[in-house]
């Protein structure tokens, strides 16, 4: 099935516009997601909205409102919505360019693909892009997204662009509210001199095709536990803390550790956590996992 668009208008750079389609860039639909369910009956449960005078009530009949003092609304429709247009709901204009190391990370938010809208778009869509390959910069621009007016960084990628949603200033935390606390040390010449040589030995070309969410698999692997009637367990132990006293023996274990596997440049992929099953129980104690019952459809 072909991916609904996030968002569709047009991109514009000074006088050349053309219609463009945005699409989520990240996918979450694979993570093990559960649902609420009352042991006693096996029923889901339904998150349904209640009016605390007259009980439960239609979602679709409800409108939003802003609270402007205690209990006191200022009620918006979906009209009301659709009345508060500026430009920047249906126009992706750039404003300017900048440096790509210009961005902090912290900014860098959720990534989107846009593509040009077939049709008498696709000529200024790739004019727009060459003039950006060119340019050899970031394009920021602003834009309305989920509610909010979000700027925009523009980068070309192939045939299309990579449109990534930044943080506003206020949302980033000053990190010296953090960094301040943590003490002045000195840090020991010999031990950085044996973990910058660590380091080096653990290089590694960046592959994210190797990284793996080893707790989804664990949540996995006990759903089939629990399937077949058992209880899944997987154990991590946790690494005790690294005492001062032994830190340079630490650290030349972990560089002879690293010596020993060869001297590859790339870092060995990390092995699961192994995996234990507890003890059957015996046949006349073990129960069949109880199903939910079928949904019945509302009157």
């Amino acid at each position: 099935m072909a991916a609904r668009p996030t968002w569709q208008g047009h991109l514009k750079l000074s006088l050349v516009t053309c219609p463009v389609a945005m699409y989520t860039a990240t996918s979450s639909r694979s993570h093990v997601s559960f649902h609420l369910i009352n042991p006693e009956t096996n029923n889901r449960i339904r998150m349904v909205p209640t009016d605390p005078d007259t009980g439960p009530v239609e979602r679709s009949d409800l409108v939003k409102g802003y609270e402007v003092s205690k209990d006191e609304y200022v009620l918006f429709d979906d009209e009301d919505f659709d009345k508060v247009r500026i430009e920047s709901t249906r126009t992706l204009s750039i404003d300017e360019f900048v440096d790509v190391e210009d961005i902090d990370r912290l900014y860098w938010d959720d990534p989107f693909y846009i593509v040009p809208e077939k049709g008498v778009g696709t000529d200024a869509f790739a004019v727009i892009r060459e003039a950006m390959r060119s340019a050899g910069k970031i394009a920021l621009g602003c834009l309305v997204l989920r509610g909010r007016e979000r700027q925009i960084a523009l980068e070309v990628r192939g045939k299309g662009m990579v449109a990534w949603s930044l943080r506003a200033h206020e949302e980033v935390r000053d990190a010296n509210d953090f960094f301040d606390e943590i003490p002045d040390v000195e840090a020991d010449a010999d031990m950085v001199d044996i973990a910058e040589r660590l380091i080096a030995q653990k290089e590694a070309d960046f592959d994210p095709s190797q990284f793996r969410d080893r707790y989804d698999e664990a949540l996995r692997e006990m759903v089939k536990a629990k399937q077949k009637g058992g209880e899944g367990l997987v154990e991590a132990p946790e690494p005790e803390d690294t005492n001062v006293i032994d830190l340079m023996a630490a650290l030349r274990n972990s560089l002879k550790g690293s010596a020993s596997g060869g001297g590859a440049k790339k870092a060995p992929a990390k092995k699961a956590a192994p995996k234990k099953t507890a003890a059957k129980k015996p046949a006349a104690k073990k129960t069949p996992p109880k199903k939910a019952p079928a949904r019945k459809k509302a009157a």
